[in-house]
This record gives structure tokens, C-alpha cells and sequence, in this order.
């Protein structure tokens, strides 16, 4: 989905981020290859340093730490894994080779007879897959499930769903009710036990958010409560992609910020100096019965 609403925001100080992360738990810094197996960390090496990446997604790295991340999700080579809404498939770029030779790719993407925009990036990223067909001829491309209709990956079949700042989106399209009904989803193509993990940019302050989520930012109290009511438990998050640095307060919303740097011209530098913005990292388990 296109998302058009940019929010003038509340100054926020960078001394108010620090203490809400320290209120916050339960909490885990993770080193970028804690907990992962020899295979693994082997795979993940191969794949971020590969050459189908490019000059532009590698220079992202630094603020989106893909080995970090996945290995905080508990990620293994040998998993099946859906991405939910991989966009332009900057993680699929991590993914897909990471588990080609043992594990299994699910992407989740839009429905091809959907909106103009998801037309595009569909398109966009089917091309990108066939484009470099010897890493990503082992993804399969799924269409992102509504409830009541077929879902995105077999029921019950996943070890790992990751979803990458999308949650804004599920907010803005669908209020609360629209985002836990995607949360559910999620947890139908899941395994029991099996585990979510999401990132998303992060407003400071629960009271003070935008309901809608149109500044791209959605506070962890709010992510947590909607994984919640779609029958995830909750279990750790990671402060590897915080960011203090980031106001939260840009006349554009997050996409002021880099990598969309939508800022007048003068502004721009201010902007790069920051960074990307600042991102929650949480991890949740499927509840069983």
C-alpha cells in the first residue's frame, strides 16, 4: 500500500527515548552471530556478502543489521520461512540464498489483481527474482492471505514468519482490527510454538501516537498488545536497531529520513547524519493449546 499521510509531529527528546528503552522488557542485545549454528552463520556470511546484492542495499546494512536480526528471530538455514511483505525483497536478497540448499522460502507479496501500486512492486520484485535466478529460483512467491481465503504459506507449516516494517501499513489500511486480522494470518501459516519476528519503526510513546500510524512509526506497546489479541506470546526484544539519534519528530514522518530523505534539499545532510530511524526488533511464539 501507497502511504500518502505525512503528520506534523510533537517534538520528542532523545532523553525521553532512552529511559522508555530502559523501562521496557523483557530485553536482549544480541552479538550478529549469537545462538546461530556453524551452517548458519556460514550461509548468512555467503548471502549479505554476495554479489546479487548491490551498492545500495549493502550500504544499508550498517542501520538494518540483517545477521543481528535474524539471528535474534533464532533464524536457521534448514527452516521454512515466510516474509511477509518483502516489498523490493531487500531481506529476500539475505533470505533466499541463506536457505536455498536446506530450508524453504515463502514470499508473501501483493495480490497481483490488487491496486496499481501493488502491481508495481510485485512487478519490481518478481523481476529482481528472475533476474538473478540462480539465488532465488527456490523462493516461492505467494500472494498475501485475507482471512477466509487460502493462506499465503501451507497451515501450520512454518518455523519462522519475519515482517519488516510493515506494520504501519496494517494500521493505516485497517485500523487495530485490520492489524490483528494480518497478526492472524500470520499465526495460520505457523507452526505450533514457532516464531514471529518484527521490525518496525518506533514511536517513543504509547499516549502520544498517531492512531493510524500516519508518521510510519507505531509505538512496542501497541505491536505487542495487537500480536497479542492474534494469539502470539510475547518473548523477547533486541535494541540492536535503536536509534538515538532519531527525534521522531520530522516534518515528513520516518520518511524524511534516510532511505527516502523527503526533505527539501538543505536538509538533507541534517538527515543522513541521522540515519535511518529508530526500529524495534521483537520476538513472539505462537501460542499453543
Amino acid at each position: 500500500m501507497l502511504l500518502t499521510k505525512r503528520n506534523c509531529l510533537n517534538s520528542l527528546s532523545t532523553l525521553s527515548v532512552l529511559l522508555l528503552v530502559g523501562t521496557l522488557t523483557p530485553s536482549s542485545s544480541f552479538a550478529d552471530n549469537d545462538g546461530l549454528d556453524e551452517r548458519t552463520n556460514a550461509a548468512l556470511d555467503a548471502a549479505i556478502a554476495g554479489n546479487h546484492r548491490s551498492e545500495t542495499n549493502r550500504a544499508r546494512d550498517q542501520y538494518r543489521r540483517p545477521k543481528e536480526t535474524l539471528a535474534f528471530f533464532g533464524f536457521r538455514s534448514d527452516m521454512t520461512v515466510v516474509e511477509f511483505s518483502p516489498g523490493g525483497g531487500w531481506y529476500t536478497e539475505v533470505l533466499a540464498p541463506a536457505v536455498r540448499d536446506s530450508g524453504k522460502l515463502y514470499a508473501a507479496h501483493y495480490d497481483m489483481n490488487g491496486s496499481a501500486y501493488g502491481r508495481r512492486s510485485l512487478g519490481g520484485f518478481l523481476r529482481k527474482l528472475g533476474e538473478t535466478a540462480d539465488v532465488y529460483d527456490q523462493v516461492v512467491v505467494t500472494t498475501i492471505s485475507e482471512p477466509g481465503s487460502a493462506p499465503m504459506a501451507p497451515a501450520a507449516s512454518a518455523d519462522l514468519v519475519v515482517t519488516f516494517r510493515n506494520v504501519h501499513n496494517w494500521l493505516d489500511a485497517g485500523g487495530a482490527a485490520g492489524a490483528t486480522a494480518t497478526f492472524a494470518e500470520m499465526a495460520r501459516v505457523l507452526k505450533p510454538g514457532g516464531t514471529l519476528g518484527v521490525v518496525e519503526h518506533r514511536w517513543p510513546d504509547a499516549a502520544t501516537e498517531d492512531p493510524a500510524a500516519g508518521n510510519g512509526y507505531v509505538s512496542e506497546e501497541r505491536v505487542i498488545a495487537l500480536a497479542k489479541d492474534a494469539g502470539f506470546e510475547f518473548l523477547a526484544r533486541s535494541d540492536h536497531n535503536r536509534n538515538p539519534q532519531d527525534t521522531h519528530d520530522h516534518p515528513n514522518g520516518v520518511w524524511t529520513l534516510p532511505p527516502d530523505l523527503d526533505a527539501d534539499d538543505a536538509d538533507k545532510d541534517k538527515y543522513r547524519r541521522i540515519g535511518e530511524s529508530d526500529r524495534m526488533v521483537l520476538k513472539f511464539r505462537k501460542v499453543t493449546d
